[in-house]
């Protein structure tokens, strides 16, 4: 893997961190964090597409 699927992949992980943080704030009735969590997650989303294509191009362009 090249280092800019791990960056994307740590990313992934702080990101989530923060929204699993926000998901209690919101079980508190903190309606801002609710938003914040639905914006982690769509932001997750983009950069596991991201990974997905990489691997598969990394994947493909490797001659065995």
């Amino acid at each position: 893997m090249n280092g800019e699927i791990i960056k994307a992949l740590e990313n992934i992980e702080r990101q989530l961190h923060e929204a699993a943080e926000d998901a209690m704030k919101f079980n508190q009735g903190n309606n801002s964090a609710g938003t914040r969590v639905r914006k982690a997650m769509q932001n997750i989303k983009g950069l596991a597409q991201y990974v997905r294509v990489e691997v598969q191009e990394q994947k493909n362009s490797v001659t065995t």
